[in-house]
C-alpha cells in the first residue's frame, strides 16, 4: 500500500521525538511492505522565523496532497512570554485546524501495567481505566467573534460560538466510537449556566435516539472533572465542546502516570492529523531527554485510523508495551532503574520491530 505523510516536527521536542516515530513508521512499513513517502514542512514557532506565518500556504498545500499528518508540537517561550506579540506560532495549530477542517480531536486514555504506580491516584482507582475523549475542535471560544481588548487594556473578551452542525458531526463521530467500544457515551457540557451548552445538550438529546443501542448520559464539566479523580474507569466515550475538552483531556491524561504517553488523532474533513497531547517542552529541546512513546503512539494511530492498518498500529503498541516491561524508559517515569536517552528508546522500538 502507498502512504504518503506530511511531516511537521514543530518546536522545542517536536524535531527529536518526530525523528524517532520516522524512524518507527519506516520500519513497520518496511515489514509490511507498505511503500512509504514523506515531506517534511514547518509549522509554528519556527514557521514564523523562517517565514513569518505560523502556518504557511505551503505547508497547508502540502498537508492537503498527503493522506495523512504526523505533527509534533508548537510554541515557545519567547512568544509565551510576550504578551503583546502580534503573531504567535500557537495560531498556526488553530489555522491548521481550521484549514484542514480537524473537527474532532480523539484522545485516548488508557494505563499501562509497568506505571500504575507512577499515576498520582490510587492504583485501585485507576488500574484498568480505559476510555475516550472527543473534543470538539473547529468552534467555541478559540475561534468565536469578536474577540480581543479595549483600547486601555484594562477589558479583555471572548465570544463562545457554536453552530448545530458544528456540533451534530462530532457527536456522530463520538457515538460511531462508541459503538464500537462499550457502548456508552457521556456527554460534558455546563447547561445550567451557558448557552452554548444548552445547545449542545439540546442536540445531543434530538440525536440519542438515532443510537438506541448506546446508554447517554450528560454531566456539567465541573462534576465530569471530578469523576475523572473519583472513578476513572466509569468513562468509555466522552464528547465534549473544545474549551472543556482542552482542560479535561490534560486532566485525564496526568492519571495514567506521564502525559508522555499519549496519543491523539485529529479526524479531518480533509486530511487527519496524529499528534502527542503534550506541548513543545522547550526546556528539553535538543537535551535528547523527552519522552518519544506518545510521538511514537501516535505513528500507529496513524496507521489504523487514515489506512486502516490494524495490524500495523497494534504492532507498534506491542513494541512499546516491550519497552516499558523491560524498562526501556526516560527520565520521566524512571524509577530507580537505568536512564535512557530519547534516541536510545527510539532506536530499541524500532530495532524491536524489525527482528520481530
Amino acid at each position: 500500500m502507498k502512504l504518503n505523510i506530511a511531516v511537521l516536527p514543530g518546536d522545542g521536542i517536536g524535531p527529536e521525538i518526530m525523528t524517532q516515530a520516522l524512524n518507527v513508521t519506516k520500519a513497520v512499513s518496511d515489514k509490511f511492505g507498505h511503500e512509504l513517502t514523506y515531506k517534511e514542512a514547518v509549522v509554528g514557532a519556527c514557521a514564523i522565523d523562517a517565514t513569518g506565518n505560523p502556518y504557511p500556504e505551503e505547508t497547508h498545500e502540502l498537508c492537503m496532497n498527503s493522506d495523512a499528518v504526523l505533527f509534533g508540537a508548537i510554541g515557545d517561550p519567547k512568544y509565551d512570554n510576550d504578551p503583546n506579540a502580534k503573531v504567535r506560532p500557537e495560531q498556526g495549530l488553530l489555522n491548521m485546524r481550521k484549514k484542514l477542517g480537524l473537527y474532532g480531536n480523539i484522545r485516548p486514555v488508557m494505563t499501562f501495567p509497568s506505571l500504575i504506580h507512577k499515576s498520582p491516584l490510587r492504583s485501585d482507582l485507576v488500574e484498568g481505566a480505559d476510555f475516550v475523549c472527543i473534543r470538539e475542535l473547529t468552534g467555541g471560544m478559540y475561534f468565536g467573534r469578536p474577540q480581543g481588548r479595549s483600547e486601555d487594556g484594562n477589558t479583555a473578551y471572548d465570544t463562545c460560538v457554536y453552530t448545530r452542525d458544528e456540533i451534530e458531526r462530532v457527536l456522530h463521530l463520538a457515538y460511531k466510537f462508541a459503538g464500537q467500544r462499550r457502548k456508552k457515551l457521556t456527554v460534558v457540557d455546563k447547561a445550567n449556566v451557558i448557552a452554548t451548552s444548552r445547545l449542545w445538550r439540546q442536540i445531543a438529546q434530538e440525536i440519542a435516539p438515532q443510537y438506541p443501542d448506546i446508554e447517554t448520559d450528560f454531566l456539567f464539566v465541573d462534576n465530569a472533572a471530578m469523576r475523572i479523580i473519583q472513578w476513572p474507569k466509569s468513562f468509555d466515550v466522552m464528547v465534549t465542546e473544545n474549551m472543556f475538552g482542552d482542560i479535561l483531556t490534560d486532566e485525564a491524561s496526568v492519571i495514567t502516570g506521564s502525559m508522555g504517553l499519549l496519543p491523539s488523532a485529529s479526524i479531518g474533513l480533509h486530511t487527519s492529523l496524529f499528534e502527542p497531547i503534550h506541548g513543545s517542552y522547550p526546556q528539553a529541546a535538543g537535551k535528547d531527554i523527552a519522552n518519544p512513546l506518545a510521538m511514537i503512539l501516535s505513528a500507529a494511530l496513524m496507521f489504523e485510523y487514515s489506512f486502516n492498518l490494524n495490524e500495523e498500529g497494534a504492532m507498534i503498541r506491542e513494541a512499546v508495551n516491550a519497552s516499558l516491561e523491560a524498562g526501556i524508559v526516560t527520565e520521566d517515569i524512571a524509577d530507580g532503574g537505568k536512564i535512557y536517552k530519547l534516541s536510545e528508546v527510539g532506536e530499541w522500538i524500532t530495532e524491536y520491530i524489525k527482528n520481530k
